[in-house]
């Protein structure tokens, strides 16, 4: 199932907004220990610590802010009644290399669903 243009470029937009308003005035040693050309990378702790902080200063650090790079927070409305499975199918159908991916225990079985799309085979 393809996602309407206009849900993905909403998608698109709030991440790039997300991202460009992310401070880079501090970033945590942290962010260059970590692995980012891995396939899958998990990042766990407490909630406060800054997890997304990381995310987001590392995008915004090393990535073009384009249709190739989303972040979602998976505790968006949009899936209470979409799945995940399908927005991963469409990002990548659309070119999308990197996802990030937060607030994963929001979302139930999101492990067996992005096993089970595109993304697993595709990027």
């Amino acid at each position: 199932m393809l996602i309407k243009e206009s849900i993905m470029d909403a998608l698109l937009e709030k991440s790039i907004k997300k991202i460009e308003s992310t401070s880079l005035e501090f970033v945590r040693s942290k962010i260059d220990r970590i692995r980012w050309e891995a396939r899958l990378i998990g990042i766990k702790g407490p909630r406060g610590v800054g997890k997304t902080t990381l995310i987001l200063q590392y995008i915004k650090k090393n990535l073009p802010l384009d249709h190739t790079v989303l972040y979602v927070s998976l505790d968006n409305i949009w899936f209470a009644q979409n799945r995940l499975v399908s927005l991963v199918d469409d990002f990548v159908k659309r070119g999308g290399k990197h996802l990030f991916l937060d607030e994963v225990h929001k979302y139930p079985d999101w492990s067996i669903e992005l096993k089970n799309s595109n993304y697993s085979g595709s990027i």
